[in-house]
C-alpha cells in the first residue's frame, strides 16, 4: 500500500463503525475480524435494513447470522470489499475455512489488498497449512498491512508465532506503519533537531531561539522559531517528498508571511533550499537561496541569500549560526 493510497483509506475509514478494527474474539483462539475492518466502501455505508442487521450481527459476534446476512449483500451488484471480507471472517470463525478462502478470494478481486490477503493467513493457520499461512501474510505485508497491535496479537495467528518468519514479517509492519522512520531520505535533515540558541554568524549577536522536532511519525521536520526582543515567530514544515525525489520546506509565521522552498541534499552534506522565482511589489522577482550546514553535532550554520537577476547575483538576507542548548561553551 503506498503512502497515498494510506491516506485515502484512513479518510474513507474514519466512516467504520465503532470498535472495527480491533481484534474480537469469539472464543478461546477465534478472532473473525483480524482482516475484515479497514477497507469500507459508500455502498456499505448506506444504511439499508440489511446491512444494518448484518453489522449489528457483526458487533454481537454472532457469526452465524453475520455470515447469512453478509452473504445475501455479497449478491448485490458491486458489492464492496468489506462485505467480502466481513463474510470471510465470519465463516472462519465457524471453521468453514474453505468458504472463508473463497470470500476472501473474491474480497482480493475486488480491492481489498493486504486485508483480504491476512484474512487468507489466519484461515490457513486454522486449517494448519503453515507454509500457505506465511506465503497469504507475506504478501499482505508486502502490500503494506501496518497494523502491528494485530499482527502481534491475533489469536489466529498464535500457530506462526516463534517461527523465525513471523519475527521478521512482524519488523517490516513496524516499518510500514512508520515508513518514514526507516528511509534514509526522509532522515537528511536529522541533523538539525534539537534545541538552539541562534546568534548571527557574524558577531554572534543573539537573535532567537528555535525547537527542531519530528512530528508525524517521523515524517515531517517542524520548526519552531522564536525571536529575541521581538514578538515575531514562525514555523516551518520540511518534507522529502519520494514522488518528486526532493526535500520541500513551508514555511510561515505570525504576521502572515510564507514561503515555498524545494530542494535537495548535497554532495556535502548541505541542505540546499531555493525558491522560484516570487513576484514583488513595484521591483524584480525575488529568488531565494536557503542553505543548512552542519558544523559538527552541536552546531548548524543557517545561510540565506536572494537574487533579483535570476541568480546572476546574489544578497545575503541573513546569516545565523545554530549551537544547541548547554553547548555554547563547546
Amino acid at each position: 500500500m503506498s503512502i497515498r493510497s494510506g491516506v485515502i483509506f484512513l479518510l474513507v475509514c474514519g466512516a467504520c463503525g465503532a470498535g472495527e478494527s480491533a481484534v474480537a474474539a469469539a472464543g478461546p483462539s477465534v478472532s473473525p475480524t483480524a482482516g475484515a475492518t479497514e477497507v469500507v466502501s459508500g455502498t456499505a455505508q448506506a444504511g439499508t435494513g440489511l446491512t444494518d442487521q448484518a453489522n449489528a450481527a457483526w458487533e454481537a459476534k454472532d457469526w452465524a447470522q453475520a455470515a447469512k446476512l453478509y452473504e445475501e449483500l455479497s449478491k448485490e451488484k458491486d458489492a464492496p470489499p468489506r462485505v467480502w471480507l466481513r463474510l470471510g471472517a465470519s465463516l472462519r470463525g465457524l471453521g468453514k475455512y474453505d468458504m472463508a478462502l473463497t470470500a476472501f478470494q473474491k474480497a482480493t478481486e475486488v480491492g481489498a489488498g493486504a486485508f483480504a490477503e491476512y484474512g487468507k493467513a489466519s484461515t490457513y493457520t486454522g486449517m494448519n497449512q503453515t507454509e500457505k499461512a506465511f506465503t497469504a501474510l507475506e504478501a499482505a505485508v508486502k502490500q503494506g498491512f501496518s497494523d502491528l497491535a494485530m499482527f502481534t496479537t491475533d489469536p489466529n495467528l498464535q500457530a506462526l508465532r516463534g517461527d523465525a518468519r513471523f519475527e521478521k514479517l512482524a519488523e517490516q509492519v513496524k516499518r510500514n506503519a512508520r515508513p518514514c522512520a526507516y528511509a534514509k531520505e526522509n532522515r537528511q535533515l536529522d541533523f538539525w533537531l534539537g534545541e538552539w540558541d541562534v546568534s548571527t554568524t557574524q558577531g554572534g549577536v543573539p537573535a532567537g531561539t528555535s525547537k527542531i522536532e519530528l512530528i508525524l511519525e517521523d515524517c515531517v521536520v517542524q520548526e519552531n522559531w522564536k525571536s529575541l526582543n521581538s514578538p515575531y515567530s514562525g514555523k516551518s514544515y520540511n518534507i522529502y517528498d519520494a514522488a518528486l525525489k526532493r526535500w520541500e520546506q513551508y514555511w510561515v509565521d505570525n504576521v502572515g508571511g510564507n514561503i515555498f522552498f524545494h530542494g535537495e541534499l548535497s554532495k556535502d552534506g548541505v541542505m540546499d533550499y531555493w525558491t522560484d522565482d516570487i513576484p514583488q511589489s513595484g521591483g524584480a522577482p525575488l529568488r531565494r537561496h536557503l542553505q543548512f550546514i552542519p558544523m559538527g553535532a552541536d552546531k548548524v550554520r543557517q545561510f540565506s541569500r536572494g537574487s533579483t537577476d535570476g541568480g546572476k547575483t546574489w544578497n545575503v538576507e541573513y546569516d545565523f549560526t545554530y549551537v544547541r542548548n548547554g553547548k555554547s561553551g563547546s
